[in-house]
């Protein structure tokens, strides 16, 4: 196992999930709303008391309790030399959490009646002169790249591809570009009879969104999510120099060819560019909770497209985690959690929702290393804690 997806699955081991008529049950049901909104205090001293455990070098963190009301806290530093606090509203790279911003336009398309979930991805990109040397090319369903059950191998994990943005740290990567490195390469399983986490997957639905719509990628979620949502501090890592982004710090392994300290007044070591569709957006903390609320709470996709974003399969991050459509799942003291995880080298997110509770929380750390990695989980529970009567 190679240092990414060592990293990769430190964040996604120990889920532990529910079925797809258990989801659907606790979507159909009215939240238990007995929450409140947390005091700003209440939230800090849970992450200095994280923090402290953890050794993390900075964190911040937020709660979202109905569609308005976000309440986001922070502790520790966004730079460690010369030291800074970490601000509240402070922006990280959020990793693969980007992946939700895709699912949802492509799910909006489907709503739209524009593509069906179980067409083969053929019927957009069959006419690509490479596609016949995608692994599993002509079995592949817009479904199975959602869920990771495609068989498309990982790009990411590849040497060469390190390799190249070693050479290139400032390449501006094309999406066919990205896709090259896994031509040819064996299956990771069967087209739909496994599960292999990989970005290529959420790589080739950005290529189709595009062809569905003529449309760049970013311009589609801009126009459909961001601006009508109003996440105003939520953009595409499209560039190295990023608004607002905190320093951020790399632990031992990192594969990628970027120093401990990977961003330095807003710029990025290498160009972000290439994460795209696999991930591709800087964010809050703030907006990521409310984020995770609007989104599996039902506010941007209709009731029955939201069961089959619940609709999850046997994931391989633990003996009954599963995956659904852009969406982890497990179970918690709180209940059920749709959630998902991101990495990117120097930060670590978190965003989950509790559909029993209405509450969605998220977190965001600037380092990759150890202990910063683990636990989150267990940090978003405790800040469901803080929404509750008597904080517990």
């Amino acid at each position: 196992m190679d240092s990414k997806r060592r990293i990769v699955g430190a964040i996604l081991l120990g889920l532990v999930v529910v079925g797809p008529a258990r989801w659907a049950a606790a979507q159909e049901a009215p939240p238990a709303r007995a929450v409140h909104a947390p005091e700003v205090s209440a939230l800090r001293e849970r992450l200095k008391a994280w923090r402290a455990r953890t050794g993390a070098s900075g964190v911040t963190a937020a709660c979202a309790v109905d569609d308005e009301t976000v309440v986001s806290a922070s502790a520790g530093q966004a730079r460690l030399e010369p030291p800074a606090p970490m601000p509240a509203d402070g922006r990280m790279l959020s990793g693969s959490t980007g992946k939700t911003y895709c699912v949802a336009v492509m799910l909006q398309l489907v709503e739209a009646g524009r593509a069906r979930l179980d067409d083969k991805i053929a019927v957009w990109l069959g006419d690509e002169p490479w596609f016949d040397r995608l692994p599993n090319a002509r079995a592949i369903t817009l479904r199975m790249l959602m869920n990771h059950t495609s068989g498309v191998p990982e790009h990411v994990q590849l040497a060469e591809f390190t390799a190249a943005i070693a050479e290139a740290p400032q390449r501006v990567w094309k999406p066919a570009e990205l896709v090259a490195f896994i031509l040819d390469k064996p299956a990771a399983c069967e087209a739909g009879k496994g599960w292999s986490y990989a970005d290529t997957n959420y790589i080739l639905v950005g290529m189709i969104i595009e062809r569905i719509t003529g449309r760049a990628f970013y311009d589609e979620a801009r126009t459909r999510l961001l601006e009508p949502l109003k996440l105003e501090r939520t953009s595409p890592s499209d560039r190295p120099a990023l608004e607002g982004l905190v320093s951020g710090y790399t632990g031992p392994g990192n594969p990628f060819p970027v120093p401990r300290e990977v961003a330095v007044g807003g710029v990025y070591a290498i160009n972000p560019q290439f994460e795209w569709t696999g991930g591709g957006y800087i964010s809050s903390s703030a907006d990521l909770a409310r984020w995770a609320r609007l989104l599996w709470g039902g506010r941007v996709l209709k009731p029955e497209t939201m069961q089959e974003v619940s609709r999850g399969v046997k994931a391989k991050t633990g003996p009954d985690d599963e995956y659904g459509l852009g969406v982890q799942m497990w179970p918690s003291r709180h209940g059920p959690v749709m959630a998902h995880t991101g990495w990117f080298p120097g930060y670590v997110t978190l965003m989950a929702y509790y559909p029993e509770r209405g509450v969605a929380v998220a977190v965001q750390v600037n380092t990759d290393s150890g202990k910063a990695v683990k636990g989150l989980r267990g940090l978003a529970d405790e800040l469901v804690d803080a929404c509750l009567p008597g904080g517990e």
